[in-house]
C-alpha cells in the first residue's frame, strides 16, 4: 500500500524556562540545570507537521496547502510566535506542562489534528530548539 505524507514547517521564536512550582528552586535547577534559570531564555523554533493521507486525483494534493498553513498560523505561530511560553500559553503555566520540546510537540500534533478533523492524518511533528535538540511525536500507523 502507498502512504502519501506531505510535510510543511514553519518558525517560531520563544521563551521558557523548565520549572515545577511544587519543587524548590535548588531541585529545579538539579533536575533542569540551565533551563530553569528564572529568568527564561529563548530559541527560534523550526516546527515540521507531517501529514499523511489520500491523494486527491484532481488536485494531486494530500490537503490544500491553504487550509494547512492556516490552521499552521492559528495554533503554532500565532500561539508562540515572540511570546514567553510559561507566561502567555495557559496550557504551559506553572502546574501545567514543562515546555520541553516533547511536550510543545505532543501539544501541536493534538492541536492541529483536532484542527484539520479528519480529512487528513497528522501523522508526525518534529519540534527543533536549535541545530543539535530535536523532539520527534510519531504516530504509529
Amino acid at each position: 500500500m502507498t502512504v502519501t505524507r506531505l510535510i510543511r514547517r514553519v518558525r517560531f521564536a520563544a521563551a521558557h524556562r523548565y520549572r515545577r512550582p511544587e519543587w524548590s528552586e535548588e531541585q529545579n535547577v538539579n533536575v533542569f540545570g540551565l533551563c530553569a534559570r528564572p529568568n527564561y531564555h529563548g530559541h527560534t523554533y523550526t516546527c515540521s507537521v507531517t501529514v499523511e493521507g489520500p491523494v486527491d486525483p484532481l488536485t494531486g494534493m494530500v490537503i490544500d496547502l491553504a487550509v494547512l498553513d492556516r490552521v499552521l498560523e492559528a495554533e503554532v505561530v500565532a500561539r508562540f510566535d515572540h511570546r514567553n511560553i510559561n507566561l502567555e500559553v495557559p496550557e504551559f503555566a506553572d502546574g501545567g506542562l514543562i515546555p520541553t520540546g516533547e511536550n510543545l510537540a505532543q501539544f501541536i500534533l493534538d492541536r492541529v489534528q483536532t484542527a484539520l478533523g479528519r480529512g487528513v492524518r497528522v501523522r508526525s511533528v518534529r519540534v527543533d530548539e536549535d541545530e543539535n535538540l530535536s523532539a520527534l511525536v510519531t504516530r504509529d500507523s
